[in-house]
């Protein structure tokens, strides 16, 4: 049996856990959220979903939670709430409920969904899972880097050897 999850509060974010990535919403009350998506973007669509996120506009939605979410896995996750004051919610509604129905530009690493939820609540865009991503590439690169240097060492000094 699923327990049951609290209804989230007027201005939360809403962190959706698709295949690779994470989706993000703003709760703006009676069921609903206001979210940036690519016209391809689509709730359940598994690993397709991944293919919405290669565009240059998105719509900003309000849809219901239910069905933003579909059969993933959701939490409330108002992360920066110890870095950032959040605006009132009766802004943070009227900002977002004012972009709804609005094309805007999209961009995976500066204007993404994530981006544009903490700009709602925040006043602040920012994205952690771009940031973090960037980390991991780093630490990968330079991984792979080292063992590349290893692997010349190690064959120069078998050379010298014979």
């Amino acid at each position: 049996m699923r327990a049951s999850i609290p209804e989230p509060k007027v201005g939360d974010l809403i962190e959706i856990f698709r295949p690779f990535y994470r989706h993000w919403a703003i709760y703006v009350g009676d069921g609903y959220v206001v979210h940036l998506a690519p016209p391809s973007e689509v709730a359940g669509a598994g690993v397709a979903s991944i293919m919405s996120t290669l565009t240059e506009k998105a719509i900003v939605k309000k849809e219901l939670l239910c069905d933003v979410v579909g059969r993933d896995k959701y939490q409330v996750n108002n992360k920066h709430d110890d870095k950032y004051s959040p605006l009132p919610p009766s802004k943070i509604i009227q900002r977002a409920e004012g972009l709804v129905g609005q094309e805007l530009p999209y961009s995976l690493p500066s204007e993404n969904c994530e981006h544009f939820v903490n700009e709602l609540r925040y006043g602040v865009a920012r994205s952690d899972q771009v940031r973090d991503a960037i980390v991991v590439a780093g630490i990968a690169g330079a991984g792979l880097a080292a063992m590349g240097l290893i692997g010349v060492m190690f064959s120069r000094n078998k050379r010298q050897k014979q």
